[in-house]
């Protein structure tokens, strides 16, 4: 059976992909933002092994949740799997940039983990959507602070670039970590009725959870594959936005993710 962290694990898929893992034996330890949602989390998936509390929109909480989640040894997957959506801008502090909370989320908050959580688990699964299509991996004004500076602050946009990088992140660390056994993925969950896609959501939610847990333990059509991009309704890998595959533009990400966290990707 596998050990398998899963970020943003209070609600939505990725509460119900961790009751699920629960049930199949699985060792699952969920995040939650604070401790009201973590006490939340314990209630509605009590098989939980445990759970860990980090604001993914601060950096210092960041690290510390890698911290903690090191301290478990060894881990057969880390789910990347929360995600702030549409809404005002809300910068994180000076401190961590003053970038709005949905790059430091989406963005700075998985590629910090996946550097930080040690060793490297088997595999490492990021949440994209089908907003991806519509992001932009120019890196001019990488985060959005200066447009937001020229209030010319996009929420659609801004999300549909975070997912775009998810998106990469799934192929450039399967690249990058192949030689040590990592095997990495991206996932569009489809547009389903959680508290982030709205009741009106008209995707098939078992699905969604299916392609979590199928990631999650590396089975089914993911067992044996690498540096794939899934979506609901496929079975199979999906084709995601060329630039996702582009090796020179995962690269460039990366180092721009270095450059602005002072964290490297482990050799």
């Amino acid at each position: 059976m596998a050990r398998i962290f899963i970020t943003g694990s209070s609600d939505g898929l990725g509460l119900r992909a961790a009751k699920q893992l629960v049930a199949r034996g699985h060792t699952v330890y969920l995040h939650a933002r604070n401790a009201s949602r973590a006490a939340d989390a314990r209630n509605s998936c009590p098989g939980a092994a445990d759970v860990f509390i980090g604001d993914l929109t601060s950096v210092s909480e960041t690290k510390t949740l890698a911290a903690a989640v090191t301290e478990l040894g060894a881990l057969d997957c880390v789910f990347h799997n929360a995600g702030l959506y549409l809404g005002p801008f809300r910068a994180t502090s000076p401190a961590d940039g003053g970038y709005p909370a949905v790059f430091a989320v989406n963005a700075l908050a998985p590629y910090l983990l996946t550097c930080l959580i040690t060793p490297l688990p088997k595999r490492l699964i990021y949440a994209s959507s089908d907003s991806h299509w519509g992001g932009s991996a120019d890196l001019k004004d990488f985060g959005w602070r200066e447009r937001h500076r020229a209030r010319k602050f996009q929420p659609g946009s801004a999300y549909a670039d975070t997912k775009l990088y998810n998106t990469m992140f799934g192929f450039g660390f399967a690249r990058l970590f192949a030689a040590r056994g990592v095997v990495a993925h991206s996932v569009d969950p489809g547009w389903v009725p959680t508290k982030m896609g709205g009741a009106g959501a008209t995707g098939d939610i078992e699905e969604s959870e299916r392609l979590y847990v199928m990631l999650a333990e590396g089975s089914g059509e993911a067992q044996g594959k690498t540096g794939c991009f899934w979506e609901n309704g496929r079975i199979g890998p999906a084709q995601p936005k060329r630039d996702a595959e582009d090796e020179e533009k995962q690269d460039e990400l990366l180092m721009k993710m270095e450059e602005i966290t002072g964290v490297k990707v482990p050799e």
